[in-house]
């Protein structure tokens, strides 16, 4: 069997594992958020780093950079507007002036689940381009497939715990067999994206696999900025998740330089 399948098949298994891993976790330990903060910190970090260090840079490689700025634009775009459709087409911030109107419709038109659902549903879709970013990687430079799988694998461990961490939250009946439900379904989601990335993509010209992994790109950073970041640093002490994100982007930066 083909070594580079081999290769894409287990390191997309290793990220698809860790996110039902990161719900048994919240199950067993029940982290505190202390802990929450510095493993959704560490993850955003690596993330960030991952995309500074590796596929910017091998995106730049591969197509110019207006066509790198419009595959960023346009993963971005999807998850934005993934996010919106969940959220009714209206979201604010805690402190927005228009938290108040945006409540208001949300309690005549919920979002389309709970907070859990919502997330997990959200997570899984957004885990179709993280996986199909590992399979465009795997196409043309198998060290940036690792590193990306290594970011998201510690991304969906911490997200993982977070899922956990809000279904216990709600004290619902059978509330880990959800949890690890929900879990299984985001690590099914980037398991079989990168497979799909790997066999529909292989063989493209370079041009177009650099836009794909800029748009992989920015759909990963449009759910780090959002989402990881803000829930680290909600939960910190002595801002205990800006030290994990410096930690996790300096570590990301070191292996980028390693041949």
């Amino acid at each position: 069997m083909n070594q580079d399948f081999l290769m894409v098949a287990g390191i997309s298994a290793a990220a698809a594992v860790a996110s039902p891993l990161g719900g048994l976790a919240a199950i067993l330990i029940r982290p505190t958020s202390l802990v929450l903060s510095i493993a959704v910190g560490f993850a955003a970090g690596v993330l960030l780093g991952t995309f500074a260090f590796e596929m910017m840079p091998r995106s730049l490689e591969l197509a110019a950079v207006p066509l790198v700025v419009t595959g960023f634009l346009l993963g971005l775009g999807a998850v934005y507007a993934l996010d919106l459709y969940v959220n009714r087409w209206q979201m604010a911030g805690e402190e927005a002036d228009e938290k108040g109107a945006v409540d208001r419709l949300h309690r005549h038109k919920r979002p389309l689940g709970s907070d859990v659902s919502v997330l997990a549903g959200g997570t899984s879709a957004e885990e179709v381009i993280e996986g199909i970013a590992i399979g465009v990687g795997a196409t043309f430079e198998p060290k940036t497939a690792l590193i990306v799988a290594l970011a998201i694998c510690i991304d969906n461990f911490s997200e993982g715990m977070s899922i956990g961490e809000l279904s216990l939250a709600e004290t619902q009946k059978g509330v880990k067999w959800r949890i690890l439900g929900w879990t299984s379904l985001i690590g099914v989601a980037v398991f079989s994206a990168a497979l799909l990335g790997w066999f529909l993509l292989n063989g493209l010209s370079q041009t177009v696999l650099g836009v794909l992994f800029a748009a992989g790109t920015g759909g990963m950073f449009y759910l780090t900025i959002t989402d990881l970041v803000p829930e680290a640093e909600a939960r910190h002490f002595q801002q205990s998740s800006a030290i994990a994100n410096a930690a996790g982007f300096l570590l990301m930066m070191t292996l980028s330089q390693m041949s």
